[in-house]
């Protein structure tokens, strides 16, 4: 039984989305509403225990955090690969997807707007202030990184797709949705288009409703 529990605007999420399409996995999807609360509930704590999607099952484990997910699938089901062949390449992939899931993201999470608002009392347009930050200094950073690289490639790292584009997507598609223009980052949003010309992430955004199934 392959299933992934997930939130459809949760970039996390759709991270583990793309990966499973990528890989051609078919699989079970459930609805976490995290607007709702569905989160607290006992069932769903129970698979894990920090109330985050996404959560994959499979006859082998339940598996949470999405790098760690997207990982053991690529070790799992090798082909097409998500870490390039080369070291120094793998290491660079790696590098990009940790600032997207290590230093922008989490700063930037539901449950980080939630405490911000309801614990500390901060208003729409702090948060609004505290979210562009940490988004644009992530973003700019690694726009500096590409452009540093004399070789300007289809995607992240090469001219195959690999968990830095995979990481990337997601976090400018939460971007866009906050008004943030991604164009303002040329070499980010030149991979973004390469990508959203693959079924495997056109087919899974948030926006299609086809990530159901």
């Amino acid at each position: 039984m392959y299933e992934l529990h997930d939130y459809l605007r949760s970039a996390a999420a759709y991270r583990v989305r793309i990966a499973l399409a990528l890989k051609g996995i078919e699989h079970d999807r459930s609805d976490v509403d995290l607007v709702g609360g569905a989160q607290h509930d006992p069932d769903f704590r129970a698979l894990n225990p920090q109330g985050l999607v996404p959560v994959y099952s499979d006859e082998n484990l339940h598996l949470t955090q999405s790098l760690a997910i997207i990982e053991y699938l690529d070790e799992r089901y090798p082909e097409p690969p998500l870490l390039p062949v080369s070291l120094e390449q793998r290491a660079r992939a790696r590098q990009m997807a940790q600032i997207v899931c290590s230093d922008i993201h989490p700063l930037n999470g539901f449950r980080v707007h939630v405490y911000l608002r309801d614990a500390l009392g901060i208003d729409t347009v702090r948060r609004r202030r505290w979210f562009e930050h940490w988004v644009l200094e992530g973003l700019d950073a690694l726009e500096l990184w590409l452009t540093a690289d004399a070789t300007t490639r289809r995607f992240a790292v090469g001219d195959t797709v690999s968990i830095a584009d995979v990481c990337l997507v997601p976090q400018l598609d939460l971007a866009r949705r906050n008004r943030i223009d991604v164009e303002d980052f040329p070499r980010l949003a030149a991979i973004e288009r390469a990508c959203m010309a693959l079924p495997a992430f056109r087919d899974t955004h948030p926006g299609t409703g086809a990530a159901t199934r």
